[in-house]
């Protein structure tokens, strides 16, 4: 089975952005960014591009598949 590794933390750090901000930036609670960053929670595909606009970057720059079969 797939996991879903990300990079929000790392992102929000380089960037100087707390948990809430982000969390109000895409219409979201700063529990969410929370459960993102510790991988408790995977965003759905609109949250994730939210995420990435905020950071300027490609969504597979903060979000990857980590183990499993890429034909699942």
């Amino acid at each position: 089975m797939s996991e879903l590794t990300n990079r929000v933390r790392e992102y929000r750090a380089r960037d100087r952005i707390s948990q809430s901000d982000l969390a109000a930036r895409i219409g979201a609670s700063r529990q969410t960014i929370a459960l993102i960053e510790r991988g408790d929670y995977s965003p759905s595909v609109v949250l994730a591009l939210k995420i990435a606009a905020v950071f300027q970057v490609q969504v597979e720059e903060i979000f990857a598949l980590q183990g499993g079969h890429s034909d699942e």
